[in-house]
C-alpha cells in the first residue's frame, strides 16, 4: 500500500465516479466512503479484504487454542468473545 493520504468521497461521488474508485483500489489505494459527513464504507484491494481474512481466521483459531486449555470455556463462549471483539 502506498504512504499516501487515503482519499474520503461522499456517497454521491463513489456512485458518480465508482470506476475512478475501483481504478484506485487496484492501485492499492483504498478510499473511504463518508454518508453525511461520517465515515460508513471503504473500497479497498481485495488483497488487503484476504489479508484481513486470514488474519482473522488465524486470530480465531489462536484464542480457541489459548482456551481449548482452559475446560471452563465452552466453545461457543470463545467465539461469542472472538466476535464481539473490535479489532
Amino acid at each position: 500500500m502506498s504512504e499516501q493520504p487515503i482519499e474520503t468521497v461522499s456517497v454521491r461521488q463513489a456512485r458518480e465516479h465508482l470506476a475512478d474508485v475501483i481504478d484506485r483500489a487496484e492501485r492499492d489505494e483504498p478510499t473511504v466512503i463518508t454518508r453525511r459527513g461520517h465515515e460508513v464504507a471503504a473500497v479497498v484491494p481485495i488483497s488487503l479484504l484476504r489479508e484481513y481474512q486470514r488474519w482473522e481466521e488465524r486470530e480465531i483459531l489462536r484464542l480457541i487454542e489459548e482456551r481449548r486449555s482452559e475446560p471452563t470455556y465452552a466453545l461457543e463462549e470463545v467465539m461469542a468473545e472472538t466476535l464481539a471483539r473490535p479489532e
